[in-house]
């Protein structure tokens, strides 16, 4: 029997109070530009997409979205001096690196299926650098599993590894977020078992639908920050 996924009081009174002060923090250090708010769903359950360059941009995504988060993070950070407390106090769903994470998925399909938003890094990890690389298609498992959920791609700018070293000499590094239109994948498989898609033709599927994903989070960054998409993004109508 699944367990309903559940917000612990300690985790709803943090975000409470913790957002604003990310919030004010960022607008302390930088100047914040947010695009697209209009493109947020009210209410239900969906993925948010995003680049992942550096540690920053979790939590700015997260201080300015219109809604708390369920955020997916590499298992590690819960190890971290510093980060592992606002990963604790926050509250998260632990991703293990390397392998079939069967309780990560359980608790994240949980999680959209109690009508959460999710966030999500498709690429499975920090770049380090702008430049996004190819990613993993665990982002459209969830999609085809949890069912007809819309994936909300956002593009940020500006959470370069130096971030906090300009920030802290008051350089005021620019900060934006740009947030696309909701995108509608196709389901992976039919609706009869003859029209089910397995082995290799799944794994194309899957890739495919995640590689469509990250070409709307191009299209949504300058050029520098486009990498392995530059091609798909250009195909598409990029940021004006």
């Amino acid at each position: 029997m699944t367990i309903p996924y559940q917000v612990p009081l300690r985790s709803r009174f943090f975000r409470t109070v913790v957002r604003p002060v990310f919030r004010a923090l960022f607008y302390l250090f930088s100047p914040v530009h947010i695009h697209g708010v209009e493109h947020v769903p009210a209410q239900g359950p969906y993925l948010v997409a995003i680049n992942h360059i550096s540690l920053y941009e979790p939590p700015f995504i997260i201080a300015f979205w219109p809604r708390p988060l369920e955020a997916l993070g590499a298992a590690d950070i819960w190890g971290k001096p510093g980060q592992s407390t606002l990963a604790r106090l926050y509250g998260g769903i632990q991703v293990h690196r390397g392998n079939v994470d069967r309780q990560m998925l359980d608790a994240a399909l949980a999680a959209l299926k109690a009508g959460y938003p999710l966030l999500i890094a498709p690429e499975g990890g920090r770049t380090h650098q702008p430049g996004l690389r190819q990613a993993l298609p665990g982002v459209a498992y969830l999609v085809d599993k949890a069912g007809p959920i819309p994936v909300i791609p956002v593009g940020i700018i500006g959470t370069t590894q130096d971030y906090m070293h300009n920030a802290l000499r008051a350089r005021r590094p620019p900060l934006e977020m740009r947030i696309g239109a909701p995108l509608h994948l196709p389901p992976i498989s039919g609706p009869g078992a003859e029209t089910k898609v397995v082995g290799e033709a799944r794994r194309k599927a899957l890739q495919q639908n995640v590689d469509t994903i990250m070409a709307h989070i191009a299209a949504l960054l300058p050029p520098d920050y486009r990498g392995v998409y530059a091609q798909a993004a250009a195909d598409l109508k990029s940021w004006q």
